[in-house]
């Protein structure tokens, strides 16, 4: 109960008119539903997670649509997505912070090197 969290739902309504594969469907409304704590309504957004997932789909091709850039096994894939979000976080340094997320959360001191990453995995 300590965090502020709450879920935004959209409804959505296809378009029946030159609905084609790849036409977006509307949105016609949103619901709101507080999930713990006491979460400003006023910031109860998608949009944070929505960049995520485009910056994670524009970085690894096997998240984007029709590409042959994908693992044949879930290890291969859950191991690509580990090491995405370990460089992400803590090799990558980020415009906006310019550090890496971790060095701004405060669990690193420095630039991971991918020799560091990799030396995680053992052998």
């Amino acid at each position: 109960m300590e965090i502020d969290y709450a879920m935004l739902n959209k409804v959505y309504r296809s378009n029946p008119e030159g609905q084609t594969r790849y036409s977006p469907a509307k949105c016609i409304g949103c619901t709101t539903q507080t999930i713990s704590g006491d979460p400003d309504p006023k910031h109860v957004s998608t949009s944070y997670v929505e960049r995520a997932n485009l910056t994670m789909r524009t970085s690894m091709r096997r998240f984007t649509r029709l590409t042959n850039a994908f693992s044949k096994k879930l290890e291969n894939h859950a191991a690509m997505v580990a090491m995405y979000f370990m460089f992400y976080n803590f090799s990558r340094v980020h415009q906006t912070l310019r550090v890496t997320p971790a060095m701004e959360a405060g669990i690193a001191d420095h630039v991971w090197s991918i020799d560091e990453i990799v030396a995680l995995l053992g052998d």
